[in-house]
């Protein structure tokens, strides 16, 4: 495969908003011992990118300075040492930063190939949430089968993935979001109930759902005062995991639910991790997620595409919280 010098991309010119991005010319990566160099077919969108615009969320060392941390594409060549994928191979992956262009490298290891019956923008829309969701809400918050998983901010990316894979995967799932249309595709997608936060209380609801024992799991991506009412929410035994502070970081909070209740409180972030997790993280998603996406039975909502060119149009959509599901660029 012929590969260019030079490649389009868009970069963030200066911290600040979605004006920010700009597309320019840069030098097209080569993939060094253990990578692949993919042609990038299509790229998602995601809130750390925001973050990142906004100069909240630096690159780790080491990593592109341009935004983007998953897409789909194909193979265009391969470094020393891959051992799996080869040239002209589809591919979706997790990668360090780098997605918002042509081409992008990547760690093999953090390669999937593309589910049968999915399109390469619905491939793209895979990687950063699915990533997310398994680590946080089936390593970390270890959820089993039977057990109630409640999941905030339902309607977002990382909402709908939660909803699909853990009710395929044998879970009672509840959801907030913030209009009824929202709720509406929460329980499309697989939730028992969905709550809408602007009209109810998500803790009476789920209390009174579950004969008062609550919810299993938390999976919060909201902070604020959803930080102490998600130690109401939770069952005895409940672990609350935190991805995400979108009300803010801080809040007043009585611990005593943690004590009486033996509750688990913890957070994760996913791009500071290194090659070995997220490689692992890959492999348990192609065992226990991919078979469920080419059976049909999960796949990735996607909102609204925009060619690369259009990355600050994509932002500003994500930024007013009017989507349900995903935001892809096209290339």
């Amino acid at each position: 495969m012929s590969i260019p010098e030079k490649m389009a991309a868009v970069e963030i010119a200066f911290a600040g908003g979605p004006d920010a991005l700009k597309p320019t010319q840069v030098r097209t990566p080569y993939p060094g011992e253990g990578e692949v160099l993919i042609k990038v077919a299509a790229a998602g969108v995601n809130r750390p990118d925001i973050m990142q615009r906004k100069g909240l969320y630096p690159p780790p060392p080491g990593a592109s300075e341009l935004p983007g941390l998953e897409v789909a594409g194909t193979v265009a060549a391969v470094g020393r040492g891959t051992k799996r994928f080869k040239e002209g191979d589809e591919v979706c992956a997790l990668v360090h930063g780098g997605g918002y262009a042509e081409y992008v490298t990547v760690a093999e290891a953090t390669c999937l190939p593309v589910p049968k019956g999915l399109s390469m923008s619905e491939a793209a829309g895979l990687p950063e949430t699915f990533f997310t969701v398994w680590t946080n809400v089936f390593e970390r918050g270890a959820l089993q089968p039977g057990e109630v998983l409640l999941v905030h901010g339902g309607s977002s990316g990382i909402g709908t993935t939660a909803i699909m894979i853990a009710s395929n995967l044998g879970a009672r799932v509840f959801a907030t979001a913030g209009s009824a249309e929202k709720c509406k595709v929460c329980e499309v997608l697989g939730a028992e109930r969905a709550i809408n936060y602007m009209e109810e209380d998500y803790v009476a609801v789920v209390k009174e759902a579950t004969e008062k024992r609550g919810a299993n799991v938390v999976l919060d991506m909201v902070g604020g005062d959803y930080i102490e009412r998600n130690l109401k929410v939770a069952a005895h035994g409940g672990r609350i995991v935190n991805i995400a502070f979108l009300n803010g970081p801080s809040a007043e909070v009585n611990f005593l639910p943690l004590l009486v209740k033996h509750l688990t409180l913890t957070a994760s972030t996913l791009r500071p991790r290194s090659v070995e997790e997220k490689g692992a993280i890959a492999a348990a998603l192609e065992e226990k997620v991919w078979p469920l996406i080419e059976a049909g039975k999960i796949k990735p909502v996607i909102h609204a595409e925009f060619p690369l060119v259009e990355a600050q149009k994509a932002h500003e959509m994500m930024e007013s919280s009017t989507h349900i599901g995903k935001i892809i660029l096209t290339i």
